[in-house]
């Protein structure tokens, strides 16, 4: 399974956005039918789009039945249009509108569960849109507590197509990517896994300083989360190492930082792989996309970066030699008396400035394993 389409089922799967429901009628769409068609608009015209988008907003605040919420954001973008005239009008109602809405929900909804229900439903439909004109409504909403509006903020603001048409005015697109990543870098820590994925294919599009940094904290944040067992979802990790892959050699010269980053987190998926079938912890679709992981990562990175094709991390997982693996571990990334092929390769260390390490971290036996040890070493 894909990582997209996994978060996708994830995501969407937990959105159950259930507000109390109002009428089903539809409002009269006759009059914006009927501006839709015209080849040039007048100030009646707008001011028919404007009312339009004021009361289909308005009833995607108000509307509880998650059926009905989904059929007003499709009435919504339906009413979209190509002409000049009428996208930019209908573009500058949503700004408004939407705007209004979430500061609608911020102040006069009590109810926390409805008022992120709302924040929501709002940013689907701008995601719904592809409108780049609206993407600085997903940037207000990045810091948001709430996971879920979180991930759809961090989702739209990043949107693949929304980019693919802002990027033909780089003069205005590059500040915007400069300001999402800016903004993604003050919540990296307490994002989720879906969330750090978005950020980091984003951060993957720029080869800038300020992109290769959110990559690196991303990692960062993934390394601390397999350092202390608290990792969740995995497979999240097969595009970080990716990306990170992509940026080590980007300019011809490894980046010993991101080489760094990359060794120790591809070290920890293989430990946490070991010691958590050997400690009889690692179940269901852990284990499944750890593997992925590790096989994914040998096959798309570990040869372009040693300039051989790699396969002795596929053959270890699928013969369920542990040995096997952990003696590739050491091979390529360092161990007892080894310095691994990578570090060799790219001339990094996993200590800090001045400290020459040659072996990534270990990672702390999980928590069940360490807890007989302890009792062990207390025994007399």
């Amino acid at each position: 399974m894909s990582a997209k389409r996994a978060f996708s089922a994830v995501l969407i799967g937990g959105l159950v956005l259930t507000l109390l429901t109002i009428s089903r009628a539809q409002v009269d769409t006759r009059r914006i039918e009927e501006v839709l068609k015209k080849d040039v608009l007048t100030q009646q015209d707008f001011a028919v789009i404007d009312a339009f988008v004021n009361e289909a907003i308005g009833r995607l605040v108000r509307t509880i039945d998650f059926t009905e919420v989904a059929k007003t954001r499709a009435y919504i973008v339906s009413h979209q249009g190509a002409q000049a005239q009428y996208a930019q009008r209908f573009s500058e109602a949503l700004q408004r509108e939407i705007a209004a809405g979430f500061d609608y929900a911020a102040n006069e909804i009590s109810d926390a569960e409805r008022r992120f229900r709302v924040f929501t439903n709002l940013l689907i439909l701008v995601n719904e849109l592809k409108d780049p004109r609206l993407v600085d409504l997903a940037i207000r909403m990045l810091p948001h507590a709430n996971a879920a509006v979180r991930y759809w903020a961090v989702r739209t603001a990043t949107s693949p197509e929304i980019w693919s048409k802002l990027s033909q005015d780089q003069a205005s697109a590059a500040p915007l990517a400069r300001k999402i990543i800016d903004a993604s870098g003050q919540i990296v820590a307490a994002s989720r896994p879906e969330v750090l994925y978005l950020m980091a294919e984003f951060a993957g599009r720029y080869d800038t300083v300020p992109a290769e940094d959110l990559l690196g904290r991303i990692a960062d944040v993934r390394i601390g989360q397999y350092a202390t067992w608290a990792v969740e979802y995995e497979l999240a990790d097969t595009a970080i190492l990716r990306l990170l892959c992509d940026k080590i050699t980007a300019g011809g010269t490894a980046n010993p930082q991101l080489a760094k980053q990359f060794a120790q987190l591809y070290s920890y998926a293989i430990q946490r792989y070991i010691k958590g079938i050997r400690a009889d912890n690692l179940k269901g679709l852990s284990r499944n996309y750890l593997a992925s992981v590790l096989i994914d990562t040998e096959e798309q990175c570990l040869g372009r970066l040693l300039g051989t094709p790699q396969a002795n991390v596929r053959r270890a997982i699928e013969a369920a030699d542990l040995d096997a693996l952990q003696a590739e571990h050491d091979r390529l990334l360092g161990g007892p008396n080894q310095t691994g092929t990578l570090p060799s390769k790219l001339r990094f260390t996993y200590g800090s400035p001045g400290d020459n390490r040659s072996v990534p971290l270990a990672m702390p036996e999980p928590a069940q394993e360490r807890a007989v040890a302890e009792t062990q070493t207390a025994q007399p």
